[in-house]
């Protein structure tokens, strides 16, 4: 997970809320990178290779199809080169920032509103639910595809 702002070093991921296995099992993708992963990505996520905050994952280039959960503290950097990369899957939280306007008014990405609650692991291995409403936003083609066969809940 890159921070911006944050000495990695000094880095503690007790905010680190890892999405659940079963949405992987939904979308049925395989993603090129994971783009804001934790040190050693996770097992269950589906990704040929994943960014760490060691990597500093905006930094680097995207390539393929991405899978992003990116620190919901920083947003705005993460949710404008998915825009601009315009291909892969985005677990975002809903908000009234601009950020989430922007994303949500994009014609070119499908929404999906998750019919479950998504209830996340930490990396103690705990299940702990956030205090918002969280969204798959899919760009590009096979993301979009994806979504709407996931029977994960309505796409708009």
């Amino acid at each position: 997970m890159t921070l911006i702002g944050i000495n990695k070093k000094d880095y503690k991921p007790k905010n680190d809320y890892y999405t659940p296995e079963w949405i992987f099992h939904s979308l049925g993708l395989m993603f090129d990178i994971d783009v804001a992963a934790p040190e050693g990505g996770i097992s269950w996520i589906p990704a040929k290779k994943h960014y760490s905050i060691k990597d500093d994952g905006l930094m680097q280039p995207w390539e393929g199809l991405v899978w992003m959960n990116p620190p919901y503290s920083q947003c705005v950097p993460w949710v404008s080169k998915f825009r601009e990369h315009a291909n892969g899957v985005a677990l975002l939280p809903t908000s009234k920032a601009a950020w989430f306007k922007q994303l949500f008014d994009d014609y070119r990405v499908a929404v999906l509103h998750p019919s479950q609650n998504v209830r996340f692991l930490t990396p103690e291995n705990e299940v702990k639910g956030i205090f918002m409403p969280t969204l798959l936003f899919g760009m590009g083609t096979q993301a979009i595809e994806a979504l709407h066969e996931s029977k994960l809940g309505k796409v708009r």
